[in-house]
């Protein structure tokens, strides 16, 4: 038990004795404070797990009371089951890969330590929402995760655009903050609690399926998952985060900030079971989510743009898993994900790392002989990602797909829709194998991955191929469906699509024995590509709807009337304060004139009012 508070405090503690040193701390050392305090996390949740797998009990912990404010008095206080022990296992372990890999990458930056501390914050910050039994403790952690990410995605802060795009990741996920906090307003009003188990009861107790309030209330919770998991529509943020160091990339779409939506709903499944219109919105924000992100995928040029539009793609997944019911599922596609996505980012940024800062992936080619150990990465994280039989992505996303396929009513609708994502996330992703790895080489590599590089990506190798085997404690923590009553058809579809993937993806872009350019080249095909490519132009219909007429009535009100009001003050003020002044002579006659004025005229109001 004592190790449950040491989890989230000894990267805390490493964050605060990084920033303390002002960046004059030794590498070595800042390197083995920044790592090793998230492995030693690592190994605390190893020891918990173990307690829990053996007894099934629950942990609980409380620390002090936060404020007590009449009958308001949240604690600083942590909750352990199934579902937290699955997150912090991938919060630390994954986040400890990440970690170790960064030595190498970040050696030679000159923020070294200020890196380091950044992460470390944003390990205790993902690691405190997670562990909270209470839903305001959880909201201190959420808006933690978006301070690190708004710090991490500028990190380079020298380029403006680097500047930008972490105050666009700030400001859309405040949209969705905003939603949360007044759903948690909301539930406090009628339920009087946010400790999260007794407002579970609660939520049972005093409302019924279909009532306005929990649907009002699951509403705004998921406006602040939307906003955190990049879903639409407010998914914008993410692509543009890719702005920070490559394993930031890794550590925001694999291990902290965008499952914490998803961890967001799964945490609180008994009041979305309250509201299912909130349940279906969430199953079709999802397809939409992943079909978008999908086709945006197809047509760009960058390698991380490609994962981070694949990590919209497979968080949309998991909305999707939550949104039939099948709550494990989603769960279980979060933790392959993390394996299989920080797999692909780390691998990435290996490429990227030894090919000079080279990020368009059409200027690199041929690389799968000469840099062996990412392409194998690399080849074993797609396989995953498109969900190929065997690899861990397969398991989850499989289940997913029947899950939607069992849901009466819409859920062939949905089950096709994950289908043709299915589809297409198998063809964007060996298309990037093939024109990375394959063919003519466009530039060549100036080193190799050393060992803190390469060691992290042959672990997420093994987790990425043997990941769908592990079995997680949820049975009695989350809800899922049952799978035994649905087609062989069914199935078999379902696996065979991402194979009629891989055969699309061979033949456009290794094979070639089928070409696209004509319609690729002509005036529809360029029109469409640029439509995809701009992510659907949705930023420039908020540019169009919110930002432009936000900054036009900004000028309009640069002087706005109202300002009249207060300067007509100032300006009074300052002209009696003038006038006041002026008096001030230093003359003994003008002063002694003055208060025998002064005299005579109070005595004849005071003689007025007496008589």
């Amino acid at each position: 038990m004592s190790t449950l508070w040491l989890t989230p405090f000894l990267p805390l503690l490493s964050a605060t004795l990084l920033i303390i040193s002002g960046g004059r701390m030794p590498r070595q050392l800042a390197a083995l404070l920044g790592a090793g305090s998230v492995g030693l996390a690592a190994l605390c949740v190893a020891l918990l797990a173990r307690t829990y797998l053996a007894t099934g009990e629950v942990q609980q912990l409380t620390l002090w009371t936060w404020m007590a404010v009449d009958n308001f008095a949240p604690r600083i206080a942590f909750y352990v089951d199934g579902l937290t022990i699955v997150m912090m296992s991938v919060i630390t372990g994954v986040g400890f890969l990440i970690h170790l890999y960064s030595i190498e990458f970040m050696w030679e930056d000159e923020s070294f330590c200020r890196y380091f501390a950044y992460m470390n914050l944003f390990v205790a910050a993902m690691l405190l929402l997670v562990m909270a039994d209470n839903l305001l403790l959880l909201y201190l952690g959420w808006e933690g995760v978006g301070l690190c990410s708004y710090l991490l995605v500028g990190f380079w802060y020298r380029d403006p655009a680097n500047g930008k795009a972490a105050r666009k990741a700030f400001v859309v996920t405040r949209v969705g903050d905003t939603a949360m906090a007044l759903g948690l307003f909301l539930l406090f009003t009628e339920l009087g609690t946010l400790d999260i188990q007794p407002l579970m009861a609660a939520a049972n107790d005093q409302w019924r399926v279909g009532d306005t309030l929990p649907v009002l209330a699951t509403a705004l919770l998921l406006g602040g998952a939307v906003g955190k998991s990049a879903q639409l529509p407010l998914h914008t943020w993410l692509p543009d985060a890719m702005a920070g160091p490559t394993p930031v990339s890794a550590l925001i779409h694999a291990a902290t900030m965008v499952t914490a939506g998803v961890y967001l709903i799964a945490r609180n499944y008994e009041l979305f079971l309250l509201a299912p219109p909130t349940l279906q919105a969430v199953a079709w924000i999802g397809v939409a989510t992943l079909l978008l992100a999908a086709f945006t995928a197809l047509v760009q040029h960058d390698i991380k743009r490609i994962l981070a539009y694949s990590t919209i793609s497979q968080i949309g997944y998991m909305f999707l898993a939550l949104g039939v019911g099948a709550f494990a599922s989603g769960i279980f596609h979060l933790m392959t994900h993390a394996f299989f996505k920080a797999l692909l980012f780390l691998a990435a940024g290996a490429v990227i790392h030894c090919l000079h800062h080279e990020h368009n992936i059409f200027r690199m080619g041929g690389l799968r002989t000469r840099l062996p150990v990412v392409f194998w990465s690399f080849l074993i994280g797609s396989a995953a990602l498109a969900a190929l039989p065997c690899p861990s992505g397969f398991y989850s996303k499989d289940a997913i797909l029947l899950s939607a396929w069992g849901l009466p009513g819409i859920g062939p609708w949905l089950w096709a829709g994950g289908l043709l994502g299915a589809l297409l996330t198998s063809i964007y992703s060996f298309r990037l194998v093939f024109i990375v790895f394959f063919g003519e080489a466009q530039t060549e590599p100036d080193r190799q991955p050393g060992w803190r590089m390469a060691g992290p990506l042959l672990l997420l190798c093994v987790l990425s191929l043997a990941g769908g085997w592990i079995a997680l404690p949820l049975a009695g923590v989350l809800p899922d469906k049952d799978h035994s009553g649905i087609s062989h058809v069914v199935e078999y579809v379902s696996i065979g699509t991402p194979l009629l993937g891989l055969l699309i993806a061979y033949l456009l872009f290794l094979g070639r024995q089928v070409s696209i350019t004509g319609l690729a080249d002509s005036a529809a095909g360029k029109r469409l590509q640029a439509f995809w490519y701009s992510g659907w132009r949705i930023d420039k219909l908020y540019d169009a709807l919110l930002v432009q007429p936000f900054t036009g009535l900004a000028r309009w009100w640069r002087n706005e009337p109202v300002d009249l009001i207060y300067n007509a003050v100032v300006a009074l003020t300052r002209w009696g304060h003038r006038g006041l002044t002026a008096l001030q002579t230093g003359e003994l006659r003008w002063y002694a004139t003055s208060m025998v004025f002064g005299l005579v005229l109070l005595l004849a109001v005071m003689l007025r009012n007496a008589a």
